[in-house]
Protein backbone atom coordinates (compact mmCIF):
# COMPACT_ATOMS: atom_id res chain seq x y z
CA UNK A 1 0.00 0.00 0.00
CA UNK A 2 1.07 3.50 -1.14
CA UNK A 3 0.32 6.33 1.43
CA UNK A 4 0.11 9.82 0.13
CA UNK A 5 0.01 12.52 2.42
CA UNK A 6 -0.98 15.65 0.74
CA UNK A 7 0.04 19.37 2.05
CA UNK A 8 -2.57 21.33 -0.75
CA UNK A 9 -6.12 20.98 -1.33
CA UNK A 10 -5.56 20.59 -4.90
CA UNK A 11 -2.72 17.80 -4.55
CA UNK A 12 -5.76 16.10 -2.02
CA UNK A 13 -7.94 16.21 -4.94
CA UNK A 14 -5.45 14.80 -7.22
CA UNK A 15 -4.89 11.92 -5.19
CA UNK A 16 -8.58 11.17 -4.73
CA UNK A 17 -8.62 11.29 -8.48
CA UNK A 18 -6.04 8.73 -8.69
CA UNK A 19 -8.85 6.01 -6.45
CA UNK A 20 -6.74 7.12 -2.83
CA UNK A 21 -8.97 5.40 0.09
CA UNK A 22 -9.11 8.19 2.65
CA UNK A 23 -7.29 6.38 5.62
CA UNK A 24 -7.94 8.81 8.88
CA UNK A 25 -6.10 7.45 11.86
CA UNK A 26 -7.36 3.82 10.38
CA UNK A 27 -8.54 2.90 13.46
CA UNK A 28 -11.89 1.56 12.00
CA UNK A 29 -10.39 0.55 9.00
CA UNK A 30 -6.76 -1.60 9.72
CA UNK A 31 -8.30 -4.54 10.85
CA UNK A 32 -10.71 -4.77 7.90
CA UNK A 33 -7.85 -4.22 5.60
CA UNK A 34 -5.99 -7.49 7.31
CA UNK A 35 -8.71 -9.12 7.08
CA UNK A 36 -9.40 -8.43 3.41
CA UNK A 37 -6.63 -6.98 1.92
CA UNK A 38 -5.01 -3.74 1.81
CA UNK A 39 -6.22 -0.77 -1.20
CA UNK A 40 -3.27 -0.39 -3.76
CA UNK A 41 -3.20 3.64 -2.66
CA UNK A 42 -4.11 5.52 0.35
CA UNK A 43 -4.18 8.91 1.94
CA UNK A 44 -3.69 10.79 5.25
CA UNK A 45 -4.79 14.21 5.77
CA UNK A 46 -2.41 14.66 8.55
CA UNK A 47 -0.24 17.11 6.53
CA UNK A 48 -2.99 19.45 4.71
CA UNK A 49 -3.21 22.63 6.98
CA UNK A 50 -7.12 22.77 5.93
CA UNK A 51 -7.60 19.05 7.85
CA UNK A 52 -5.67 20.15 10.84
CA UNK A 53 -6.87 23.42 12.21
CA UNK A 54 -8.28 23.53 15.70
CA UNK A 55 -10.24 26.79 16.73
CA UNK A 56 -13.84 28.40 19.00
CA UNK A 57 -15.27 28.36 15.69
CA UNK A 58 -13.92 25.51 13.64
CA UNK A 59 -12.16 22.15 13.84
CA UNK A 60 -10.32 20.30 11.56
CA UNK A 61 -11.14 16.42 9.88
CA UNK A 62 -7.83 15.32 10.95
CA UNK A 63 -7.54 16.69 14.03
CA UNK A 64 -7.14 13.89 16.49
CA UNK A 65 -9.35 13.24 18.84
CA UNK A 66 -6.94 13.76 21.51
CA UNK A 67 -5.96 16.86 21.11
CA UNK A 68 -9.51 18.37 21.50
CA UNK A 69 -8.99 20.70 24.41
CA UNK A 70 -10.30 23.75 25.58
CA UNK A 71 -9.92 25.60 22.04
CA UNK A 72 -13.37 24.08 20.87
CA UNK A 73 -16.72 24.02 22.62
CA UNK A 74 -16.81 22.19 25.50
CA UNK A 75 -19.30 20.28 24.36
CA UNK A 76 -17.34 18.96 21.24
CA UNK A 77 -14.85 18.65 24.10
CA UNK A 78 -16.20 16.33 26.17
CA UNK A 79 -17.54 14.15 23.19
CA UNK A 80 -13.89 12.85 22.40
CA UNK A 81 -13.16 12.60 25.61
CA UNK A 82 -15.87 9.52 26.14
CA UNK A 83 -14.39 8.14 22.45
CA UNK A 84 -12.56 4.85 23.62
CA UNK A 85 -9.51 4.65 25.27
CA UNK A 86 -6.98 6.63 25.53
CA UNK A 87 -5.07 4.58 23.08
CA UNK A 88 -7.97 5.33 20.45
CA UNK A 89 -8.36 8.75 20.95
CA UNK A 90 -4.31 9.32 20.06
CA UNK A 91 -4.80 8.06 16.94
CA UNK A 92 -8.73 8.46 15.78
CA UNK A 93 -9.34 11.69 13.84
CA UNK A 94 -12.54 13.61 13.52
CA UNK A 95 -13.21 12.78 10.36
CA UNK A 96 -12.71 9.59 10.90
CA UNK A 97 -15.58 9.56 13.83
CA UNK A 98 -18.02 11.56 12.10
CA UNK A 99 -17.85 9.67 8.55
CA UNK A 100 -16.48 6.37 9.56
CA UNK A 101 -18.01 5.39 12.37
CA UNK A 102 -21.28 3.83 12.67
CA UNK A 103 -21.80 5.37 16.74
CA UNK A 104 -20.58 8.95 15.11
CA UNK A 105 -19.80 9.82 18.98
CA UNK A 106 -19.24 13.44 18.00
CA UNK A 107 -22.45 13.90 15.59
CA UNK A 108 -24.87 14.62 18.38
CA UNK A 109 -22.26 17.74 19.88
CA UNK A 110 -21.79 18.79 16.06
CA UNK A 111 -25.33 18.93 15.68
CA UNK A 112 -26.22 21.08 18.53
CA UNK A 113 -23.42 23.50 17.73
CA UNK A 114 -25.36 23.70 14.07
CA UNK A 115 -21.68 23.17 11.87
CA UNK A 116 -21.52 23.16 8.62
CA UNK A 117 -19.23 21.01 6.80
CA UNK A 118 -16.36 21.50 4.45
CA UNK A 119 -15.84 18.62 1.41
CA UNK A 120 -13.38 17.76 -0.66
CA UNK A 121 -14.79 16.10 -3.61
CA UNK A 122 -13.03 15.20 -7.88
CA UNK A 123 -14.19 18.25 -8.68
CA UNK A 124 -13.40 20.95 -5.86
CA UNK A 125 -14.16 22.03 -2.39
CA UNK A 126 -17.69 22.98 -1.34
CA UNK A 127 -19.77 23.72 1.91
CA UNK A 128 -22.84 20.77 3.07
CA UNK A 129 -24.91 20.34 6.10
CA UNK A 130 -24.06 17.40 8.17
CA UNK A 131 -27.21 15.08 7.20
CA UNK A 132 -25.04 14.49 3.76
CA UNK A 133 -21.91 14.28 5.29
CA UNK A 134 -23.86 11.39 7.17
CA UNK A 135 -25.87 9.79 4.03
CA UNK A 136 -23.04 10.11 1.40
CA UNK A 137 -19.73 10.11 3.32
CA UNK A 138 -17.40 12.75 0.95
CA UNK A 139 -14.12 13.95 2.15
CA UNK A 140 -14.33 15.97 4.78
CA UNK A 141 -11.91 18.19 5.26
CA UNK A 142 -13.57 20.78 8.57
CA UNK A 143 -16.37 21.69 9.96
CA UNK A 144 -17.47 25.09 11.08
CA UNK A 145 -19.85 26.91 13.16
CA UNK A 146 -20.95 29.99 15.50
CA UNK A 147 -19.55 29.55 19.01
CA UNK A 148 -22.25 28.78 21.35
CA UNK A 149 -23.12 31.20 24.39
CA UNK A 150 -23.33 27.95 26.37
CA UNK A 151 -23.50 23.98 26.12
CA UNK A 152 -23.79 20.91 27.81
CA UNK A 153 -23.18 16.99 27.60
CA UNK A 154 -24.13 13.70 28.55
CA UNK A 155 -22.77 10.10 27.64
CA UNK A 156 -24.34 7.42 30.23
CA UNK A 157 -22.47 4.53 31.14
CA UNK A 158 -22.48 1.26 29.17
CA UNK A 159 -21.43 -2.15 29.59
CA UNK A 160 -19.17 -3.70 27.33
CA UNK A 161 -21.12 -5.55 24.57
CA UNK A 162 -24.29 -3.12 25.32
CA UNK A 163 -26.43 -1.42 22.93
CA UNK A 164 -24.56 2.19 22.08
CA UNK A 165 -25.14 4.26 25.51
CA UNK A 166 -27.48 7.30 25.12
CA UNK A 167 -25.74 10.71 24.42
CA UNK A 168 -27.37 14.09 25.01
CA UNK A 169 -25.93 17.22 23.46
CA UNK A 170 -27.32 20.82 23.89
CA UNK A 171 -26.61 24.52 23.26
CA UNK A 172 -27.76 27.97 23.95
CA UNK A 173 -27.02 30.36 21.27
CA UNK A 174 -27.98 33.80 20.31
CA UNK A 175 -30.67 33.69 17.54
CA UNK A 176 -33.52 31.77 17.11
CA UNK A 177 -31.63 28.51 17.35
CA UNK A 178 -32.60 26.62 14.19
CA UNK A 179 -29.78 28.95 12.17
CA UNK A 180 -27.94 28.19 9.45
CA UNK A 181 -24.88 28.30 11.25
CA UNK A 182 -24.37 32.29 10.80
CA UNK A 183 -26.57 32.76 14.29
CA UNK A 184 -29.91 33.59 13.46
CA UNK A 185 -32.62 36.13 14.49
CA UNK A 186 -32.96 38.16 17.42
CA UNK A 187 -33.58 36.67 20.79
CA UNK A 188 -31.99 33.03 22.40
CA UNK A 189 -32.08 29.52 21.13
CA UNK A 190 -31.38 26.10 22.07
CA UNK A 191 -30.30 23.34 20.16
CA UNK A 192 -30.57 19.50 21.63
CA UNK A 193 -29.54 16.46 20.04
CA UNK A 194 -30.06 13.00 21.18
CA UNK A 195 -28.19 9.83 19.94
CA UNK A 196 -30.85 6.86 21.45
CA UNK A 197 -28.78 3.44 19.97
CA UNK A 198 -27.55 3.93 16.52
CA UNK A 199 -30.48 6.82 15.66
CA UNK A 200 -29.68 10.85 16.56
CA UNK A 201 -32.54 12.71 17.01
CA UNK A 202 -32.23 16.43 16.90
CA UNK A 203 -34.80 19.58 17.43
CA UNK A 204 -34.13 23.32 17.98
CA UNK A 205 -36.83 25.63 20.26
CA UNK A 206 -36.67 29.55 20.78
CA UNK A 207 -36.08 30.27 24.26
CA UNK A 208 -39.23 32.01 26.38
CA UNK A 209 -39.53 33.27 29.86
CA UNK A 210 -41.27 29.86 30.61
CA UNK A 211 -38.78 26.77 30.32
CA UNK A 212 -41.70 24.38 30.03
CA UNK A 213 -42.90 26.21 26.95
CA UNK A 214 -39.22 25.52 25.29
CA UNK A 215 -39.68 21.83 26.32
CA UNK A 216 -42.54 21.42 24.52
CA UNK A 217 -41.55 22.93 21.86
CA UNK A 218 -38.28 20.51 21.55
CA UNK A 219 -40.99 17.79 22.37
CA UNK A 220 -43.04 19.10 18.90
CA UNK A 221 -39.56 18.32 16.73
CA UNK A 222 -38.02 14.94 16.07
CA UNK A 223 -37.14 15.05 19.84
CA UNK A 224 -40.47 13.60 20.66
CA UNK A 225 -39.69 10.28 19.27
CA UNK A 226 -37.27 9.86 22.15
CA UNK A 227 -38.26 7.13 24.94
CA UNK A 228 -39.16 8.59 28.62
CA UNK A 229 -35.91 7.26 29.67
CA UNK A 230 -34.47 9.64 27.35
CA UNK A 231 -35.99 12.76 28.01
CA UNK A 232 -35.18 11.81 31.69
CA UNK A 233 -31.64 13.11 30.86
CA UNK A 234 -33.11 15.59 28.31
CA UNK A 235 -35.16 17.40 30.60
CA UNK A 236 -32.65 18.37 33.55
CA UNK A 237 -29.96 19.34 30.54
CA UNK A 238 -32.26 21.48 28.82
CA UNK A 239 -33.41 23.32 32.34
CA UNK A 240 -29.97 23.74 33.43
CA UNK A 241 -29.19 25.11 30.33
CA UNK A 242 -32.01 27.74 30.00
CA UNK A 243 -31.57 28.79 33.58
CA UNK A 244 -27.14 29.90 32.32
CA UNK A 245 -29.29 32.33 30.36
CA UNK A 246 -30.72 34.32 33.09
Amino acid sequence: MLLRLPTSVSEAQECLAEGAVPVGGATLVWATWQREGFPELAMSLRKLPQANVIGAERLGAAVLLGQMDGRVPDVLRRAAGTVGTGAVRRAATVGGNLVGSALRCLLPAALVLDARATVLESDGVRETDLAEVVAKRPLLLSLRWSAPLACAYRKLPADAGAPPPLVVASALHAGDGAGDGEGGGAGYGVRVAARDGYEVFEGAAVTGVDPEETLESLRATALGDLPAAAWAVVRPQVLDLLARER
